[in-house]
């Protein structure tokens, strides 16, 4: 018999985490759905990375995204019930995507044990890495509020910074925001964009790929002083470039963690291959 948890900690496939990779953190992943004009996948589950940017190309067509439903989520809290005693379950920002309504309506319907429900205000491994420490204070034995309480510290120093090949895709999939303002004949401009408050917004245009790179992580150590920080880098089909980007983080910031992950389907829908990006914290 494994021994009750206080606490299991949920995320959303938004969080660019596969149920796998989730699972390796201490992470239980509601997957996101990816319609393609024939057939519906589940991101991470049966449409890995490789895949999904090989048909992102095949098809003239963007791809929709669909987010995990109330059944979905209950789904997993039925079997989490039976390891924890309670469940804390962190989504991608309510102004992104209508998961928050899903979990909601779950938290309502599901009552064996109590799930408390945050809204991260962030997408991609900002919300990645902030499940990845609600997982581990989890792990160490905290409460379900102390588990809680640390998410809402985390959103108050939580930054995600990247730039992206194209515009194209996030004026395409109505992700874009203010960032609107870089559109027309602004296309071949290379912009870095942000999070905040809970939306993707424009920060600065670059002239060039390797400019706008350069720049990302200036504004990482910009924001990040002399503290410590906690990171991941995202990507979107361009490894070699993420993993360059995180020698570069590293050699510029006190990293407490560093990892480096495909943002996968969701993000690569809305913000297609080339993105390229830092998500980070400090305590």
């Amino acid at each position: 018999m494994s021994k009750i948890k206080k606490v299991a900690v949920v995320t959303d496939g938004a969080s660019s985490l596969t149920p796998a990779q989730g699972l390796d953190y201490g992470v239980h992943v509601a997957p996101v759905y990816v319609n393609f004009p024939d057939k519906t996948y589940q991101a991470g589950v049966d449409l890995d990375a490789g895949e999904f940017y090989r048909l992102l190309r095949a098809n003239k067509k963007l791809p929709t995204t669909a987010q995990p439903t109330a059944q979905d989520f209950i789904r997993l809290y039925t079997d989490l019930a039976k390891q924890a005693e309670a469940i804390v379950t962190v989504v991608i920002s309510r102004h992104m995507s209508a998961t928050l309504q899903s979990a909601l309506k779950a938290q309502e319907q599901f009552t064996a044990v109590p799930v408390h429900v945050i809204d991260s205000e962030s997408v991609s491994l900002g919300l990645g890495i902030t499940a990845f420490a609600a997982a581990r204070a989890a792990a160490e034995g905290k409460s379900a509020q102390e588990v809680v309480q640390l998410v809402e510290h985390i959103k108050q120093s939580l930054n995600v910074i990247f730039t992206v090949e194209t515009l194209e895709y996030l004026h395409k999939g109505g992700r874009i925001g203010g960032a609107t303002a870089f559109l027309g004949a602004a296309l071949s401009i290379k912009p870095i964009l942000y999070v905040k408050d809970g939306r993707i917004e424009p920060l600065e245009r670059q002239r060039t790929r390797k400019r706008s790179v350069a720049r990302v992580l200036d504004l990482v150590e910009e924001r990040a002083g002399s503290s410590e920080i906690h990171a991941a880098i995202l990507h979107c089909d361009v490894p070699e470039q993420a993993q360059e980007l995180g020698e570069q983080l590293k050699a510029r910031c006190q990293c407490a963690e560093l990892l480096t992950m495909d943002a996968g389907p969701v993000i690569g829908t809305h913000a297609g291959p080339g993105t390229l990006g830092v998500a980070f914290y400090t305590l």
